[in-house]
């Protein structure tokens, strides 16, 4: 396993070993020991969580302010576009973004910090999408920010194809207007 920091050093893209032949593959999906020693984090994991969505289907951003998660995330069926987003107002990098994709076929994953929003758009027909979580789901302390906010500007890859939104995702706010982290 290694870690490679991204252009938001705090968010690390996870390469796993993995070990092929002609009878397909094997790989570690989590090892907390390899994990720690790849990413100098010690997570501790308490809830995993499985989503499967259509083409274009966007998710997020979104981000927990009271007991913030950090998120391993990964792609097990299908391809994303997986986002993070830092929202820490006090950090020299607030609103600033990386993507990276995530694919079956890459057996990537995303390692998302505390503090930070995270969102996706499936690529492919159709993907599934499994990811853990440092801390449960407390829908009433979740935001989400606007995935096309300009101040934020991602380059989401639609081509030109609506995205397609959650309720909640369509109608949440810019940055200038989102609760954030203050640490």
């Amino acid at each position: 396993m290694q870690g490679i920091p991204t252009d938001l050093p705090e968010v690390l893209l996870i390469e796993p070993k993995v070990f092929g032949d002609e009878r397909g593959f094997f790989l570690e999906s989590w090892n907390a020991q390899r994990f720690r020693e790849a990413t100098g984090v010690d997570a501790n994991f308490v809830q995993d969580n499985h989503s499967r969505s259509v083409r274009n289907v966007l998710r997020g951003i979104h981000y927990q302010l009271v007991k913030p998660q950090g998120k391993l995330v990964r792609v097990v069926q299908g391809a994303v576009f997986d986002v993070a987003v830092d929202l820490r107002r006090t950090s020299p990098r607030f609103g600033k973004w990386v993507g990276v994709e995530l694919s079956a076929a890459n057996h990537r994953q995303l390692w998302i910090p505390p503090g930070f929003g995270h969102g996706f758009l499936v690529t492919s027909e159709s993907a599934d999408f499994l990811y853990k979580t440092t801390e449960y789901w407390m829908p009433e302390h979740e935001r989400s920010l606007i995935w096309n906010d300009p101040m934020v500007g991602i380059q989401w890859p639609l081509h030109g194809a609506a995205p397609v939104l959650a309720a909640k995702d369509a109608a949440a706010p810019t940055l200038a207007r989102a609760d954030v982290f203050n640490d």
